[in-house]
């Protein structure tokens, strides 16, 4: 059991290690995309294994974490403490886009990120993986996740997630008395022309980018 500092009342129900180890699990997922092992969760508190299970199992008796089990990276949020303004919302991580289909489709969810309020407030949005190396020069990266507002245009400038076909691609957005084009952040990948004959669409603006590993 941990012992309960004098003074101050418990926060929510949760004695206030529970609620800093809380915080941290929060602030961990928001800007790493995924939640922390235990290890690096006791690294981050600044105390040992068996205290950080503690406080771990505190807050799933609590209702305030979930585990997946036989998983390093089991931890979920379930919920914040009442009264508290959640600084971070759940954006559904979307599979395979396809055009014509909707995006958040419930077939097409398949997961959560949590991603900060003052981002993903402001509109709807969805996260997907991207898959390949043509954006490295904006520092997307192959198996990051991208936060994306859904939107169906963009400006000249803007990383945006196009759909062509039956496929999205995330590339920034040119256009030009030319036309339009998908350019990639990669000298190894060309360019993508969009002619007046093609199927292609906005799905959205990238936003955020959460760091795969």
């Amino acid at each position: 059991m941990e012992p309960r500092r004098r003074g101050r009342p418990p926060a929510a129900g949760l004695t206030e290690p529970q609620l800093r180890t809380l915080h941290q699990i929060r602030n961990f997922i928001v800007h790493r995309g995924y939640p922390p092992t235990m290890q690096e969760l006791s690294e981050l508190l600044g105390i040992t294994s068996a205290s950080t299970y503690d406080r771990v199992n505190h807050l799933v008796r609590k209702g305030y974490l979930e585990r997946e089990p036989r998983k390093a990276r089991g931890l979920a949020v379930a919920r914040v403490p009442a009264g508290e303004v959640s600084d971070v919302v759940p954006v559904p991580i979307v599979g395979e886009v396809a055009a014509g289909k909707p995006i958040l489709a419930e077939q097409n969810i398949v997961g959560e990120v949590l991603v900060e309020a003052r981002i993903a407030g402001r509109g709807r949005c969805f996260a997907l993986r991207v898959k390949g190396d043509s954006m490295v020069g904006a520092n997307i990266h192959n198996g990051d996740l991208v936060i994306v507002r859904q939107q169906p245009a963009a400006d000249n400038g803007d990383v945006v997630v196009a759909l062509l076909g039956d496929e999205a691609t995330v590339k920034r957005l040119h256009i030009s008395e030319e036309g339009v084009e998908l350019r990639p952040e990669n000298p190894k990948h060309r360019s993508i022309h969009v002619g007046p004959e093609e199927d292609m669409r906005i799905a959205g603006k990238v936003v955020a980018v959460r760091r795969h590993g």
